[in-house]
């Protein structure tokens, strides 16, 4: 069996992890979880880290054939379109992103003239669903919880959960945004334990305080062994009971507001308006309280 060729690429400001992943042979590529630059002081973005990824497949000739996310984000904006527009390649997402575009169509005030098909995307993923990178076949498995549009792609022995699980000393996602479940996000997570123990998780995230040292792979067994909310051996009321607790005390994600309005668009800004400048809208006192 042919091994994917993996790269990781970590964007410090959001703590993000994107990934390169290309058959050696082929020289055919999936770029998962591409992030777009935001100042969001400046109200300026750019793309530079996406040129970074772009660049690197450039140079070993990789061709970009799938650009896929693992949800929509709320803590960064995706470059799929940017990624998409130099290469031609393939937005693909999980196909309950349909439910997430409902609740932030109305979230934003998008009006019904804004699409809840996930028609932004290319392609949408479904559950056992599989489709090939080069001679690479990557299995999707529907793992929500985080959000309904959670997924992990399977690629040989690699999985790439998203925020699905984190490094063992980190636990797990969020399950408070609207449409996740703990309940939900216990269950995905035992589905990705029944993986083979040394099947490698790759991380969206190191939420770990010292990031001068991040992580980006961990393995099923460790996560079974070491995850301090949910190794074997922890039911689901337990999980639920301590997963609620903690999101309780959660702020919101620092670019939850301008990321979704983007992220639900396959990663497109807003339409120009009137005077070719693109606006993000900033709903006023829909989620938080006032410290």
């Amino acid at each position: 069996m042919t091994q994917a060729h993996i790269k990781h690429f970590f964007h410090s400001t959001t703590g993000t992890y994107s990934y390169v992943v290309a058959d050696p042979e082929t020289k055919r590529c999936a770029i998962i979880d591409s992030v777009l630059d935001l100042n969001y002081k400046a109200g300026r973005v750019c793309t530079f880290f996406a040129g970074d990824i772009l660049a690197y497949a450039e140079e070993n000739g990789f061709t970009v054939e799938w650009i896929l996310e693992t949800h929509a984000h709320a803590d960064h904006l995706s470059a799929a379109a940017h990624v998409k527009a130099k290469t031609g390649a393939k937005v693909a997402i999980g196909e309950h992103i349909k439910e997430v575009q409902k609740v932030f169509q109305a979230f934003y005030h998008l009006g019904d003239d804004f699409p809840t098909d996930g028609s932004q995307f290319d392609h949408l993923l479904a559950d056992g669903e599989t489709f090939q990178i080069g001679n690479l076949s990557a299995t999707v498995m529907h793992t929500p919880g985080h959000t309904p549009a959670c997924m992990t792609y399977l690629i040989g022995d690699a999985a790439f959960v998203g925020d699905t699980l984190f490094m063992p000393d980190s636990g797990t996602a969020r399950a408070d945004f609207p449409g996740g479940s703990a309940h939900d996000l216990y269950h995905s997570i035992q589905k990705i334990y029944t993986l083979p123990d040394n099947t490698k998780l790759y991380m969206c995230h190191d939420y770990k305080p010292d990031l001068t040292h991040p992580r980006w792979v961990t393995t099923v067994k460790d996560e079974k062994q070491k995850n301090i909310y949910i190794q074997e051996g922890v039911t689901e009321e337990m999980y639920v009971s301590v997963r609620k607790g903690i999101d309780q005390s959660l702020e919101a994600p620092a670019l939850i507001l301008p990321s979704l309005q983007v992220n639900i668009r396959a990663g497109e800004l807003p339409a120009p308006e009137e005077d070719g400048c693109r606006y993000l809208k900033i709903p006023l006192n829909k989620i938080g309280v006032c410290n």
